[in-house]
């Protein structure tokens, strides 16, 4: 929140931040009050009381794009944004005014380190005497205004842990290298602080660097060259390790360039800094450009913390459609994992695993356009086939048109209320029973195999997401009678439990 000191002056600094950023239109917006006199290009800005409203509510919603309110004299009392957390102050203000004013960003919120007013006007003297006209329990809730005795010692104290937490990895040259250098560097404290040895340090860098960008808001403007060059690398190496977990699904290219800008606002850089290859591609286990990128990486950690969260995603992936492939690979993702934190495999031999993994489920993929099955009948498929005593008793074609039968029969009787209902998954059941005995399914010695497409099945039924676009939700048979839903049900029940 900028206050002016009046309305012309308002719209002045309106102006000139839209002439260095001509693309913040719905960032930055005026809140005055308007007057008869008013010029018109003033009332195009303040728009008229609807208005005001809607930029209210846009304000105090953290995902919306206006973040920089300019005011004069409105906002100033009673308009609570917790999440507001800067004032720049260009207006005289005093007693309780003062302090409500500045009690616009006092308020707590997650993420929020506190609350920084920048004084251009100087209110210091006014400030101290509105809070000496207050009682002593609230001066001593307001605490020592001075950063340099609270958020600098706060800053200090977080910079020094991180730097205990790198130690053994040096950095020192960061501040005078190039930016190709500079990338180097940063991606060599990832691969330093994802050791599997470091797991705990790495745990304490990624809260303690939270917490040095948060002391650094309030006291940016008191810190040397040399700490906020320090600080902007820790910042960068968390940033870093927290987009290689793929929390939020991000392109190299989008990676690269959220960096690029951290530095830029942490520290005066030039130019571009390239973590990866400059690419508009998403990391990719089916592109083979990316896999040789990736066994080709100096930082073999940041390699295995990439493919192991690839892998991951899509394991998760086949848990919400394919009973079958999710259970082969997530034993596999498991035991190379474990194999290699009980340090039986070296850097070099589980990214291989892991990069033999990924071919492998492409090799899945493929085998089902190669079948004429779709995702959805593919994993029908692999349920019917899994007990190797099924893919002795049937040919490959009975597999697939048993696959293609069963897969069309429940889509077909697709409905969306059907998970609330006990007694449609009880029909639906009985369905599939009633199908698969037509192929005489399944087959001796293969019981265990009516277990495993049942949970298929249920797995199917209960995924949230759509296939081919088709609403959610089942309903089988509706003409059956009670009599024979339960009779379905019963089988069933053990196998459930």
């Amino acid at each position: 929140m900028i206050v002016a000191y009046s309305r012309p002056i308002a719209i002045k600094i309106y102006k000139k931040i839209l002439e260095i950023h001509p693309d913040w239109n719905e960032k930055v917006k005026v809140i005055m009050t308007s007057g008869n006199n008013d010029p018109e290009e003033w009332r195009d800005i303040i728009g008229n009381k609807f208005y005001k409203k809607e930029l209210g509510k846009r304000f105090k919603a953290d995902n919306d794009e206006m973040k920089i309110a300019i005011v004069v004299d409105m906002w100033l009392t009673g308009f609570d944004v917790p999440s507001l957390a800067t004032m720049y102050v260009f207006k005289p203000m005093n007693g309780a005014n003062l302090i409500q004013a500045i009690s616009r960003v006092n308020r707590v919120y997650k993420g929020k380190a506190g609350g920084l007013v920048v004084d251009y006007i100087g209110i210091a003297s006014a400030l101290k005497q509105a809070m000496h006209d207050y009682t002593k329990r609230d001066q001593q809730k307001y605490g020592d205004p001075d950063i340099k005795k609270t958020a600098l010692v706060e800053f200090q104290k977080h910079l020094e842990a991180c730097r205990d937490m790198m130690h053994g990895y040096d950095y020192s040259q960061f501040h005078t290298a190039s930016d190709g250098m500079r990338a180097q560097i940063i991606k060599g404290g990832v691969n330093f602080l994802l050791q599997p040895s470091k797991a705990k340090e790495k745990d304490n860098f990624m809260k303690e660097t939270s917490l040095l960008r948060d002391a650094k808001s309030l006291c940016r403007s008191i810190l040397d060259e040399s700490q906020q060059w320090e600080s902007a690398y820790f910042d960068t190496v968390r940033t870093l390790i927290n987009r290689l977990s793929f929390k939020s699904k991000m392109t190299i290219k989008q990676i690269n360039a959220q960096i690029t800008e951290l530095l830029k606002q942490s520290v005066k850089s030039e130019g571009v800094i390239n973590l990866f290859q400059d690419t508009n591609k998403d990391f990719s286990l089916s592109d083979p450009a990316f896999i040789e990128e990736i066994t080709r990486m100096k930082e073999k950690n940041v390699a295995i913390e990439i493919l192991k969260n690839l892998l991951e995603g899509k394991v998760k992936q086949f848990k919400r459609t394919n009973v079958v492939q999710s259970q082969k690979f997530s034993e596999m993702l498991n035991q190379s994992l474990s194999n290699y934190l009980k340090g039986m495999l070296t850097n070099e031999e589980v990214i291989q695993e892991l990069i033999e993994m990924a071919k492998q489920i492409k090799a899945q993929e493929e085998e089902g356009n190669e079948l004429g099955l779709n995702n959805e009948e593919k994993a029908f498929y692999d349920a019917l086939t899994k007990p190797q005593a099924v893919k002795d008793a049937y040919e490959n074609d009975e597999l697939v048109a048993m696959t293609k039968e069963l897969t069309e029969q429940l889509r077909k009787n697709r409905t969306i209320d059907w998970q609330q209902k006990e007694s449609a998954r009880a029909g639906m059941r009985k369905m599939v029973k009633r199908l698969l005995k037509k192929y005489h399914y399944p087959p001796e010695k293969a019981q265990e195999a009516m277990e495993i497409v049942m949970a298929q099945c249920e797995q199917w039924a209960d995924y949230d997401g759509d296939y081919d676009d088709e609403p959610k939700g089942y309903i089988i048979d509706a003409d059956l009678s009670q009599q024979e839903i339960n009779l379905a049900a019963e089988p069933y029940t053990e196998y459930k439990k």
